[in-house]
């Protein structure tokens, strides 16, 4: 058993016959950001890849732009602290941030914060096309690479892609925190995203459509469905929104352009 499961005991049904047994269970881990020596955010994750996480949740919130803003980082799993150090006095960044708790659930216990958003949202240009069946099969890898979601059905996974292949994937039982850790792995191996997609297996919130146009992809491909301010978001930003992409259906939400069937 790894550290981002554990057993539990539990009783299971099948119709009305109980059957005592040990159940897989995602883990769940506070790691509270110490921000130029200062708290800034206890945030709950799945303990691990806490490096990117840091990094690309530091990048969402606006705090930095690029990995070169680091001076340092360190991560003390065993205490739950990642220390960071960045180019960027604390009392300009507590203008527009205090210090929160921001949870792994979706919703309202991850604060949303304008301010921040309208200086790191962007419009994206990306000129990447994919077709049909590239989407098929990209869902269908994300699928068959989600070990931890099928055992224990408690986690979202996160994907860089290009059209032919995934070529990295980050797993975390929050679904901002997933794709926080791709944005941070981005970020620190100065990946461009000229030919890059995000394959996600969550539902695509406007919170969600938001980091998507902070990391600068042109696709975002999930298996769940967008919400209506999401949408309209992603109509402003430029960014192509395909959902409920399950086998061999799809549906194409907005800029489908990009598609190479619709051209």
């Amino acid at each position: 058993m790894n550290k981002t499961q554990h057993n539990w005991q539990v009783i299971r049904f099948n119709g009305l016959d109980p059957l005592s047994l040990d159940d897989e269970i995602a883990a769940e881990f506070p790691l509270t950001v110490i921000l130029n020596g200062e708290e800034f955010a206890t945030m709950v994750c799945t303990p691990t890849d806490l490096e990117e996480l840091t990094i690309g949740f530091l990048a969402s919130e606006g705090i930095i732009r690029v990995y070169d803003d680091i001076n340092n980082i360190s991560i003390d799993e065993g205490k739950g602290f990642a220390y960071i150090e960045v180019n960027k006095e604390i009392d300009s960044i507590q203008q527009d941030h205090s210090k929160r708790f921001i949870g792994s659930c979706c919703g309202k216990s991850r604060q949303f914060y304008f301010k921040s958003d309208v200086r790191t949202a962007k419009t994206v240009y990306s000129r990447l096309s994919i077709s049909v069946d590239q989407c098929y099969r990209l869902i269908g890898q994300l699928q068959l690479e989600s070990e931890q979601f099928i055992r224990t059905g408690g986690v979202h996974n996160a994907v860089l892609a290009v059209p032919d292949e995934m070529l990295a994937i980050r797993t975390d039982i929050g679904r901002h925190n997933a794709l926080d850790k791709i944005y941070g792995h981005i970020l620190k191996q100065r990946i461009p995203l000229k030919n890059k997609l995000i394959v996600f297996s969550g539902r695509i919130s406007s919170e969600v459509l938001l980091k998507i146009s902070k990391i600068g992809a042109g696709i975002l491909l999930s298996k769940s469905a967008p919400t209506d301010l999401a949408l309209q978001l992603a109509n402003d930003l430029g960014i192509t929104v395909i959902g409920f992409a399950r086998e061999d259906k799809m549906n194409v939400y907005t800029h489908p352009y990009r598609i190479e069937e619709v051209n």
